[in-house]
């Protein structure tokens, strides 16, 4: 047998993802997306260009937002994982889940769930942010509709009701 053929070992891993622990054993060459999306049955981050370019399949590592088309799973390990899955505390969507709603920011919905991460960051950074900011925050998320004004128009909105609940999270 041809050892190229084989397999690589498989790891264990234990992580947090939306908040509830979640242990697996991976292929050490495993994507984030597809150990979200397969595994765990979580399919807000999308699949679409797969070179970290369009931010459709973002979600918050530690807080930060990563491309899940180009993080290993492993790189998870021990590390908190959000997705937009998470977002909605109490079955009570986010500020900023509301906000593209109203202003109808959601479109098709395929760049959605990273542009509302990726805004989550930004808003945690930037509590209330001006428009050219957000523009500038979001540069790595694509949308194909290209309706930019609507989701800047709902993130500019967020941050002004979360500065006024005077929370930013």
């Amino acid at each position: 047998m041809d050892e190229r053929s084989e397999a690589p070992a498989r790891r264990r891993i234990a992580l947090v993802v939306n908040g509830n622990p979640v242990e697996a054993e991976i292929e050490p060459r495993e994507l984030l997306l597809d150990f979200l999306r397969h595994r765990l049955g979580l399919m807000g981050a999308k699949r679409s260009c797969d070179v970290q370019v369009c931010g459709s399949c973002t979600v918050l590592l530690d807080g930060e937002p990563v491309s899940a088309c180009c993080t290993l799973a492993y790189e998870a390990r021990d590390r908190q994982v959000l997705t937009i899955e998470g977002l909605a505390d109490a079955g009570r969507l986010h500020v900023l889940q509301e906000a593209f709603i109203e202003h109808a920011a959601v479109q098709c919905g395929f760049c959605t769930s990273g542009m509302i991460l990726t805004s989550l960051e930004l808003l945690r950074e930037v509590p209330a942010p001006v428009p050219e900011q957000v523009r500038s925050h979001l540069k790595g998320n694509l949308c194909r509709c290209t309706g930019y004004r609507r989701i800047i128009d709902a993130v500019v909105d967020a941050g002004r009701r979360l500065a006024a609940e005077g929370a930013s999270s």
